[in-house]
């Protein structure tokens, strides 16, 4: 069981739903970063994702993508991310960190050292955009092998045909896509995501978590409401743009975990 099996399983008990907050390791700065996700986990965040900066990151909008252009400015790399890791398990060794990114960083490095190094940084899983199902043998087996969660997305064009591919060794969690299109495009509705993340749940027993496009602690709370969580990523990262302090932006955090565990 992985902390991230442990928080699921730990938070149905408690009859709560989840919430998951994305921030790109080094921006604005790795200090910075580093104090935001130490701070989450206070700020009621259940599961943290830890972008991984990349040069071309497709599924991103702007908002992220200059994130990733700031932190990768600034000296970032994949070895200070997994430092960053390292860094937050010295006073944390509960809560759960996704890595997420692109497969680029990760070949490079090679595979099996790459998650060695990421399970002894206290990395739990991997959400890996750019690597469909096709290619599960590439990255997706070998990290479940390690005892790493792959955690697949489904979006509102994965059809009933595609959608047991998708789900075949996922684990950890299915993130549900909220819309179709870049992260921060659109607002996410609870009406349209209900009916599919039904449909998703008759297919698997995971948890599906519901990200893109929300943006405040209302919109948290609906989309929790219609799955077991909600996801925000665009909107954190926006206010670290801004300028704002770390107590901020974790503030700003609480009220959006607020609003999903109060589903």
């Amino acid at each position: 069981m992985t902390r991230i099996d442990a928080k699921f399983a730990e938070l149905k008990a408690a009859g709560k739903k989840a919430f998951v907050a994305y921030v790109m390791a080094g921006d604005p700065d790795y200090d910075t970063s580093l104090e935001v996700v130490k701070g989450l986990p206070g700020a009621g965040v259940d599961i943290i994702e830890l972008g991984l900066p990349f040069t071309d990151p497709m599924a991103d909008g702007p908002t992220i993508q200059l994130a990733g252009q700031r932190a990768l400015e600034g000296g970032m790399t994949l070895q200070r991310t997994l430092d960053m890791a390292t860094e937050f398990r010295k006073t944390d060794d509960t809560t759960p960190i996704v890595m997420m990114g692109y497969y680029n960083p990760i070949y490079n490095r090679g595979v099996d050292k790459f998650l060695d190094d990421a399970k002894e940084a206290g990395i739990d899983g991997l959400i890996v955009v750019d690597l469909p199902p096709e290619e599960d043998e590439e990255l997706c087996i070998p990290a479940q092998k390690a005892g790493l969660n792959f955690i697949r997305l489904a979006t509102p064009t994965t059809d009933d045909k595609r959608l047991p591919k998708v789900l075949t060794n996922t684990s950890g969690f299915v993130y549900y896509v909220s819309i179709t299109g870049i992260t921060g495009a659109a607002a996410a509705q609870a009406a349209d995501v209900g009916p599919e993340v039904k449909r998703i749940k008759a297919k698997t027993d995971l948890p599906v978590i519901v990200g893109f496009g929300i943006r405040t602690p209302e919109t948290s709370r609906e989309i929790a409401s219609v799955a077991d969580g909600a996801v925000v990523g665009s909107a954190i990262v926006a206010k670290l743009a801004e300028g704002e302090t770390p107590a901020q932006v974790l503030d700003f955090v609480r009220g959006l975990a607020d609003g999903a565990h109060s589903a």
